[in-house]
This record gives C-alpha cells, structure tokens and sequence, in this order.
C-alpha cells in the first residue's frame, strides 16, 4: 500500500535565532497517515516533542499533497520539489505522452537536489525528464512506521538521514592555491 502524504500548516511559538526572541510562525509539515483525522492527531503528537507543557499549536490546514515519493539523503537540511515527466509512446495514436510526479528529496542546494533525482530515477526503464525542482517550504517530515521489528530499522535509517548535519562546504585555502598553483605550471 503506498503512503498517503498529507501537508499540514502548523501556527506555534518558535524561537528566532536571529533576534533570540519568540515568534509565532506558520510553518508546513508532511505527516504520513490514513486520515484527514490521523493527520491531525499525528501533527500534534510530533510537534509536542518541540513544545513545552505549556505552549499550544494551531492546525491552519491539512491538505493531501502530491508527491509520489520521499526520499531523504545524508547530510542535507532542505526539502526540494522534483517535477519528474515520464514520457511513454502511444502506439495507437503514434504521439509521446508525459505523466507528471513528483519527488520530495533532500538536499543542500537546487544542484544537489537535481543530482539526487537523477540518482533515484537511474534504475527507470522508461525515458524521463526533470523539468523542474524548487526548493519546498517543508520543515520536516514525519514518515508512519508501525513500531514492528522489521520496521525498526526503517525507522532507524529514515530518522539518522534525515536529522544528518549538512557537509561542511567552506572552502581549504591551502587546497586552492595548491589548484592554482597546479593550473599555472600547466
């Protein structure tokens, strides 16, 4: 049975670490569930973990939300959109038909999200495209496991990818100038 994604709008005090004060943001949420119901009751148990006893959080809208899959990946803290267009040949019109889905995939920058894409789509028989990936306003996701022990380690491997820190990309000083200086004597 395939998972039925459902996004949720969630009003709650959040800390701004720019100023260090309290703020009351609205921020969208993925929740795994069965039910608009499920949805809710599902959104409140995870967003408690966040809250103290005595904040509240406020439910602004629940709607299905289309993607096909969701994909986290190693050390990457964004969500981003894939649009995937399947392309399959009529034989009894003789035209190309596209079917559009779409992927939720974690990564660090637009480049990396299309790169991740690519990688998930390598074992498709079929030709595809990837006309477009933005970046979502997804906070988190909250995928349903049902606690049972093959689960277990799903759950495991889901939640160690997806808390994973994003990889350091400053740039070495020395390994620059040890490439420029490579470059020149060429």
């Amino acid at each position: 049975m395939s998972a039925t994604w459902y996004e949720c709008k969630v009003k709650y005090r959040k800390l701004d670490e720019a100023s260090g004060t309290q703020k009351v943001k609205t921020e969208p949420f993925l929740v795994d569930a069965i039910s608009y119901t499920e949805a809710e009751s599902r959104i409140t148990e995870e967003m408690s973990a966040y809250l103290s006893d005595s904040e509240e959080i406020k439910i602004t809208n629940i709607k299905v939300a289309n993607y096909a899959e969701i994909h986290p990946f190693e050390n990457s803290d964004r969500w981003f959109k894939s649009k995937v267009s399947l392309i399959a040949f009529d034989e009894e019109s003789g035209k190309e038909r596209k079917t559009n889905m779409y992927l939720l995939v974690q990564a660090n920058d637009v480049k990396e999200a299309y790169d991740n894409t690519i990688g998930l789509m390598k074992g498709t028989m079929g030709d595809y495209t990837v006309p477009a990936i933005s970046e979502s306003p997804i906070i988190d996701v909250f995928p349903y496991f049902s606690g049972e022990e093959d689960e277990m380690e799903r759950i495991k491997e889901f939640t160690a990818l997806k808390d994973s820190l994003p990889a350091n990309n400053e740039m070495d000083e020395k390994l620059e100038l040890a490439d420029v200086l490579a470059s020149e004597t060429e």
